[in-house]
């Protein structure tokens, strides 16, 4: 199988897994528990149907959205991941370079692998910051400043993470950072010499935007238990209010799904939410983004952005839920497979291919520009 013979995100998907050792696979592959949600954030689409008009006359078609007073090409961007540099030794490189190629907007993650000052000298396409709030609230601030001074567009505060997510898949193969691996899956490595001469020929491992702050080398951290050791959980309101006065830019909350968690993030001057339950890695048997979206909408679409990642595959779950009311949606496992597979060339062959299955969709569905696809254009069945 070669990446000219993937056409969808299951295609990527069995050449990732072709490719990478079954630890760092089934990392990016795996959720929490049962892993309920994370089936459930994809099947949500299924509930509804899509109901196009005919002859509207769509000869031209305009992907171009505004998010955070961001201009974006496409009504999609690729959301904030961790430890990119893993799944392929271009990282976060490959995955900024595929945006600004098709002029959308990535995110950089507290736990990414590439600096924001790098990022941000090679590339002007906008940029986030997916933000971790650490029980140390002096490396708090230090991060916030860190992110201002290398031009970061936007801070992406991620709430859904305040502790780790039982990820069984990682505690079969114990997979951590550093590698701390069972038998097996050492085993899986040794299978898979192809990832590992890749690993250890290329710039050494690390953390950027945490090693100067968060020792993760001494002893192998698993990344549940930086989430549980290293995270706040008594983080609340008062603190989302500060962070939000010391950025002084905009700012989105990331991780929301009650519709009263968006109306208080728009009442303390927030910009966007992303409805998001971390792509089913954190509290199985949580509700599937897509399945809040209109309710959330309905309540603060008039007050901020409104935004939504997990479970999205093709561009028919992107165009439901830009009739449903979102203003984009973010892709994440979607482009890791990809990269996993092939570095930038795959991230920019997954772009090119969602970017025209969305165009197809909107002729199909007789939009001509995104404001077009409203919510009489979906049935729930």
């Amino acid at each position: 199988m070669r990446l000219s013979h993937c056409h969808n995100f299951h295609d990527f998907r069995r050449l990732a897994k072709r490719r990478l050792p079954s630890p760092i696979f089934n990392y990016i592959d795996g959720g929490a528990d049962d892993e309920v949600t994370m089936r459930r954030n994809s099947a949500a689409f299924d509930a509804v149907d899509l109901v196009p008009h005919v002859l509207r006359g769509t000869k031209d078609v305009e992907l171009s959205v505004e998010v955070m007073g961001q201009k974006l090409a496409l009504p999609f961007y690729l959301s904030p991941t961790a430890l990119q540099r893993l799944f392929h030794h271009d990282g976060e490189r490959a995955v900024a370079a595929a945006a600004a190629k098709y002029g959308t907007m990535f995110g950089v993650s507290s736990l990414g692998t590439t600096s924001l000052e790098e990022l941000r000298r090679t590339h002007d396409t906008p940029q986030v910051y997916q933000f971790y709030f650490h029980k140390d609230r002096g490396l708090n601030r230090a991060m916030m400043q860190r992110a201002k001074e290398a031009g970061v567009d936007v801070m992406m505060l991620t709430v859904d993470s305040m502790t780790g997510g039982n990820r069984e898949r990682d505690k079969r193969t114990g997979f951590s950072i550093p590698f701390k691996l069972t038998l097996a899956g050492m085993a899986q490595f040794a299978m898979k010499p192809a990832w590992g001469i890749n690993y250890v020929t290329h710039e050494k491992f690390s953390l950027p935007q945490l090693d100067d702050h968060v020792d993760m080398g001494g002893g192998a951290m698993s990344i549940g238990r930086y989430f549980t050791e290293m995270l706040d959980p008594t983080m609340n309101w008062e603190d989302l209010a500060e962070m939000i006065e010391l950025w002084d830019g905009k700012f989105c909350l990331k991780g929301v799904i009650h519709p009263d968690d968006a109306a208080r993030a728009a009442d303390l001057g927030c910009d966007a939410v992303v409805l998001s339950n971390h792509a089913g890695r954190q509290l199985d048997g949580s509700l599937a983004p897509f399945d809040a979206l209109g309710g959330i909408v309905d309540q603060v679409g008039d007050k901020l952005d409104v935004m939504m990642d997990s479970g999205i595959q093709r561009g028919t779950h992107i165009i439901k839920a830009l009739a449903m009311g979102a203003k984009a949606v973010g892709i994440g496992r979607g482009y890791l497979f990809p990269l996993a597979a092939a570095g930038q060339a795959g991230v920019e062959r997954m772009v090119g291919l969602l970017k025209d299955e969305v165009e197809r969709d909107m002729r199909l569905m007789g939009a001509a520009k995104i404001s077009d696809l409203t919510r009489d254009m979906l049935r729930p069945r």
